[in-house]
């Protein structure tokens, strides 16, 4: 009866987290859209914090933007669909990994997810619309999407090294 509540508890904190960061990625792209498209950047606090609309072919930081469109589709929609039914695949079948991986696995599912509608409604364009930075020392620009998978794959490399508490199931 416990590994049932304790499995009902996972899936209750992964639906949370997927439907409140893809929810906010995609209330965000819309709000961005209106109010960003076809004007400057906006600077706020002293420009650490920048709002630029930007629509991007490739993926994080642009990357692949150049590459044919066809192949980019391959890798940015089909290739990233897979990888997303691998993150969800892994999530139901070891659900009782370490609660940092799980949490770790599930932003990294909703960021995915997040960028994966954009590309499918927008013909394999993402919305980007934040940058920070101090002086020339800038990020690219990018959306609370990227903040998922990046917060995702820092929790994942911090969890990789800590170990779980006594009595706490491993599926390693």
């Amino acid at each position: 009866m416990e590994r049932v509540t304790e499995l009902r508890i996972r899936l209750a904190l992964a639906l949370a987290l997927l439907v409140c960061c893809v929810g906010c990625d995609q209330a965000t792209k819309r709000l961005a859209t209106k109010m960003l498209s076809g004007r400057p950047a906006q600077s706020y606090c002293f420009d650490t914090l920048r709002l630029q609309y930007a629509l991007n072919p490739g993926g994080f930081l642009n990357l692949g933007a150049d590459l044919a469109p066809r192949l980019r589709f391959w890798i940015f929609a089909v290739l990233n669909a897979m990888l997303l039914g691998g993150a969800a695949y892994v999530l139901a079948v070891r659900w009782n990994m370490q609660l940092l991986k799980f949490v770790a696995v599930v932003l990294i599912l909703a960021g995915g997810v997040g960028n994966q509608i954009d590309r499918t409604m927008q013909g394999g364009l993402v919305t980007d619309f934040l940058n920070v930075g101090i002086g020339p020392l800038r990020t690219g620009i990018f959306n609370v999407a990227d903040m998922a998978l990046m917060a995702g794959a820092i929790v994942l490399l911090i969890a990789s090294f800590t170990t779980p508490a006594s009595g706490q199931e491993s599926a390693e």
